[in-house]
């Protein structure tokens, strides 16, 4: 059985307390919180976003799952440390030192948090193969960042495939979390391929019955 991530991007709702409680009810098992800056990604949600988090700090217990799709990664994590978030991934896209990568995990590690990397669709998985032991999670965007309600790139299966096979050749412990165009129809593809966390925004959040789509995407 894997584990959800719940997308909180396409939440616009007045009522999104109610909402928050409604999908920790459903059993969810991370908020998953997209950070957008409009500039590494064309969408802007950074107060939005920063408004959630404050919110599901003060109502829930339900780990807190950050996606920073930004340039400034430093100042983002900064920001979301405050929150105390079980996880911070940040994009391989976004680090255009890639020396700094190294920084910024020991970083997050100093400050008791997890530490992921995103990397696009078309970055090939091999480019992060060796930062993997020194992380918690790998997250695979199966859709390119930046918005809501894509479909699933289908070529994205072979890398998540692949990720999986070089973890366990290499028995590394690791998460593979793949996030963008997940829903009841495409779920069973992506874990198939080895994901153990799945993002899902719009096919839960849509739904008109929350307990029921968590379920059918965790079994």
């Amino acid at each position: 059985m894997v584990e959800i991530s719940v997308s909180l991007l396409t939440i616009e709702r007045k009522d999104y307390v109610k909402l928050f409680y409604d999908l920790e009810t459903a059993k969810v098992d991370y908020f998953h919180i997209d950070v957008m800056d409009g500039k590494f990604v064309e969408n802007n949600t950074m107060e939005r976003m920063e408004n959630y988090t404050s919110v599901l700090k003060n109502i829930s217990n339900i780990p807190l799952d950050i996606h920073l799709m930004v340039e400034d990664v430093k100042e983002s994590i900064n920001e979301y440390l405050a929150y105390e978030p079980n996880i911070i991934t940040f994009h391989y896209e976004a680090i255009k030192e890639k020396e700094d990568i190294l920084e910024l995990i020991e970083y997050l590690k100093k400050n008791n948090t997890k530490v992921g990397i995103a990397i696009n669709p078309s970055t090939k998985i091999e480019e992060i193969f060796k930062y993997l032991p020194l992380i918690h999670m790998v997250l695979v965007m199966s859709v390119e960042p930046g918005k809501g309600k894509q479909k699933l790139i289908p070529e994205t299966i072979d890398k998540i495939k692949q990720l999986k096979e070089y973890i366990e050749k290499n028995n590394i412990e690791i998460d593979i979390e793949v996030d963008g165009g997940i829903n009841k129809d495409t779920v069973g593809e992506v874990k198939k391929a080895g994901a153990n966390i799945i993002v899902a925004g719009s096919a839960i959040t849509l739904s008109n019955n929350y307990n029921e789509i968590v379920q059918k995407l965790k079994e």
